[in-house]
């Protein structure tokens, strides 16, 4: 029987973070769901760890965009919930999404994001700032901004669409959701709850990954580009 939900992670060399997304999906309450890692030729225990979880498909081309689009291709569910190899899902997260997917006008959904590691008072504050009340004004605005560490999408709309635009190095979870906007409802779940690692804060500081974001959306949104040279941080 083909499950509801394919939970997509794409992952490059993540052997200190995997296991703790995937363990998080083992505690789910909502149990009808299939994982599928997408590799990027790891050098580390990235794959020995996935496959003791679900599908590992290896993907040599570059761009989390692409890596999405060859998890789609490989899943079996309807409704396709996109994470990242650095988070930890809420144990009723997969639950919220497949209950709110019941209205058949829906064709995507997100929901907060939480600091995985203990931060300061700040960086909570940011994440709240932006996961929460900005994200929440977006969709009030009818402009909603997914952002792909917590982004649900009906696979039939998803192709609709033409998947992600991976041409896109960065910007391209809000794109996509821009685009799905056109073909029905997107709603913002309170208690879809996503826990997301700050080490690219930590390691850019705040002052440099408010410039990068901002100044990205205004990159997208008058030349239709996005920035690139997005470093890993590992």
């Amino acid at each position: 029987m083909k499950p509801m939900i394919s939970v997509i992670i794409p992952a490059f060399n993540e052997e200190a973070y995997i296991a703790g997304v995937l363990e998080s999906l083992t505690e789910q309450t909502f149990k009808d769901f299939e994982v599928i890692v997408v590799d990027k030729e790891s050098t580390d225990r990235t794959r020995d760890i996935a496959a003791k979880y679900g599908k590992v498909i290896i993907e040599k081309r570059e761009g989390i965009g692409l890596a999405r689009n060859t998890g789609v291709q490989a899943a079996k569910g309807k409704i396709i919930f996109f994470t990242n190899a650095d988070t930890k899902l809420a144990k009723n997260a997969l639950g919220v999404h497949a209950k709110a997917f019941k209205n058949k006008k829906l064709v995507a959904a997100s929901g907060p994001l939480v600091p995985l590691e203990e931060t300061t008072a700040f960086i909570r504050f940011g994440y709240r700032f932006a996961s929460v009340w900005l994200a929440k004004l977006s969709f009030a605005l009818g402009q909603p901004a997914i952002a792909g560490s917590n982004f649900a999408v009906r696979k039939d709309a998803f192709r609709k669409v033409g998947g992600f635009d991976t041409a896109l190095e960065t910007y391209e979870d809000l794109d996509l959701t821009l685009r799905l906007r056109k073909t029905g409802e997107i709603a913002y779940l309170n208690d879809a709850v996503v826990a997301t690692s700050t080490r690219r804060i930590r390691k850019w500081g705040v002052l440099r990954y408010i410039y990068f974001n901002a100044s990205n959306v205004i990159k997208y949104n008058f030349f239709k580009k996005s920035h690139g040279n997005y470093e890993y941080v590992r």
